[in-house]
């Protein structure tokens, strides 16, 4: 059999090629679509990945940090709670100091009160001959206890007085 150019046999093939061919190429196309499809996918799936990675290192970062906060706001805690005990026992021992001081400071102004009285030119004292028989001066001090103290002198306070 032969054919001739215009037959409808070798233009049968022919027609049947290029829908073959065309048919490849949209199987190309869509292989190719396939692939840069999966390539996308998985580029994809790799940066929410390095996105999941990031993140949890941003929470672990933030867990030792607050870790590492709570640890100082601990010893900063401790710190206080031992300088407030100090401060209060120091406050403590204060006010006993200063009790003392007052307690002090009045035994002071009496006797320097007494000594004010017995210097006074209203207080005549004189002491008798016999002893035994008149032990107090006109003051009605006793003479014996005033033999040692130094009369024309204040009595001062000192440091000595304020040790336990």
């Amino acid at each position: 059999m032969a054919s001739s150019p215009s037959g409808g046999y070798s233009g049968g093939s022919s027609s049947l090629q290029n829908s073959n061919s065309g048919s490849e190429r949209d199987h190309q196309q869509h292989h190719v679509m396939d692939q840069k499809k999966r390539k996308r996918m998985l580029s994809n799936r790799e940066s929410a990945r390095r996105s999941r990675m990031k993140k949890q290192q941003h929470l672990d970062d933030l867990v030792a940090q607050a870790n590492q906060l709570n640890k100082e706001n601990n010893q900063i805690s401790t710190r206080v709670e031992i300088t407030t005990h100090l401060y209060l026992k120091i406050e403590a021992e204060n006010a006993i100091i200063r009790a003392q001081v007052a307690e002090l400071s009045n035994r002071l102004q009496s006797l320097n009160e007494i000594i004010n009285y017995i210097n006074s030119p209203s207080c005549n004292y004189l002491i008798d001959e016999d002893y035994e028989e008149n032990m107090f001066n006109d003051c009605g001090f006793m003479m014996d206890l005033w033999n040692t103290v130094p009369v024309k002198q204040p009595i001062m306070a000192s440091a000595d007085m304020f040790m336990y």
